[in-house]
């Protein structure tokens, strides 16, 4: 007989808004926004004072400066986000046995087993407790018998509170939701189910299965056995070795700079591309730059997780700059994208308008469709055709 799992979710509660709150506490209790100005840019985090105008994150700055005039805009700081994220995930990974994060503020931990031996909730309270103790920042947990159910209920605990859901309670616990409260329903299907009445969560529990399909397809059985607490879905180790790379080995030997740093760009594109194909953030970025003679150097540096090119060709440019020697021509030049943790934290917000998170978007849409490198940069154009390899590997 298998054992009962036991998953725990974890959320840092408004997270770029309470470490902004950390070093500047006058900011409490008050409606705060990060992400550009009231006249650019977009939302990327808001408080709950925010939250109460119905701002929200990915909103364009100007409707949120409409909604609410005496916000307080912040531009943010992702590298001292980054930190503050790297600092509760070592306290996580200290604590615990198994655990997953999925974003910069985000995680699910496995206690699966551990009943044995210990109060599992009882000691998911003592994590969070030491993070607060040592981090100063809010933080929320769900727990349960699987991760939908667990992601819920912390939802439910915010801010800065716990929930525990016992086994069997799972479907009691949902009931009285709203749909809207299921991870992942979009607002489409949420509208579409309102059509047929299916408002709360007991709706869908009670909907036929042959019916959802009918009007979902397949994803009808996936929000029917949400809807019922079902989700057998595993907690994935995390791991800060995964990374992602590319290389290539020229023909004839390259002298000009100008030549390879287009080459960086394509490499640059086609990972990143691919990073946010499989919903995945980078904290680390590496060259290699192998010379006639086969001796090959290194140059790498800690980054802010991100999955968007605006901020990492930069990044492997300086990099060239720094490893690149006008004497020698280089035989093999590659790319390295690591430190990897799965999110959807896609775009840099902090830095980015809606114009440019359209482009991604659109750029995203049609390279996924149609094959990576239908759209790319000018400068990565002369050498898309050529066969780069990129792979994960663990």
């Amino acid at each position: 007989m298998s054992a009962k799992r036991i998953i725990m979710h974890i959320d840092l509660d408004s997270f770029f808004v309470s470490v902004e709150r950390k070093f500047d506490p006058s900011l409490i209790g008050k409606p705060v926004i990060i992400g550009g100005s009231a006249e650019r840019g977009v939302v990327a985090s808001c408080s709950y004072e925010a939250r109460k105008f119905g701002i929200h994150s990915a909103m364009p700055s100007k409707e949120a400066a409409r909604l609410c005039p005496h916000a307080i805009f912040l531009r943010g700081n992702h590298k001292l986000y980054a930190e503050a994220s790297r600092e509760v995930t070592d306290i996580i990974h200290d604590s615990v046995p198994l655990y997953q994060k999925t974003s910069v503020d985000e995680f699910y931990v496995d206690y699966t087993g551990m009943d044995r031996f210990h109060n599992c909730y009882q000691h998911a309270t003592e994590v969070r407790q030491r993070i607060i103790r040592e981090t100063r920042l809010p933080i929320s947990f769900g727990m349960s018998s699987g991760k939908t159910v667990s992601k819920i209920a912390t939802n439910q605990a915010k801010p800065n509170g716990q929930l525990f859901v016992p086994h069997g309670m799972e479907k009691a616990f949902l009931a009285p939701l709203n749909i809207n409260a299921i991870p992942g329903l979009g607002e489409s299907t949420s509208q579409k189910l309102y059509q047929y009445g299916i408002e709360k969560i007991s709706d869908l529990q009670k909907a036929d299965l042959r019916f959802l399909e009918t009007i979902l397809g397949k994803y009808g059985r996936h929000l029917h056995e949400k809807a019922n607490g079902i989700d057998p879905s595993d907690v994935v180790p995390h791991s800060d070795r995964k990374s992602i790379s590319t290389e290539n080995t020229f023909h004839h030997n390259i002298s000009d700079r100008q030549t390879l740093e287009n080459i960086l760009v394509s490499m640059t594109e086609e990972l990143s591309s691919k990073l946010r194909r499989e919903n995945m953030l980078a904290s680390c970025m590496a060259i290699k730059v192998r010379y006639a003679n086969f001796e090959t150097h290194t140059q790498q540096e800690k980054i802010p997780l991100t999955a968007a090119e605006h901020i990492l060709i930069p990044g492997v440019k300086n990099l060239l700059k720094r490893a690149w020697n006008s004497h020698r021509p280089v035989r093999l030049i590659g790319v390295r994208l690591s430190s990897l943790c799965s999110g959807s934290y896609q775009i840099n917000l902090f830095e980015d308008n809606e114009e440019r998170i359209k482009l991604y978007q659109a750029m995203d849409k049609i390279n996924f469709k149609f094959g990576d490198k239908t759209v790319c940069r000018a400068a990565g154009m002369e050498i898309g055709t050529r066969n780069f390899n990129p792979f994960m590997r663990g």
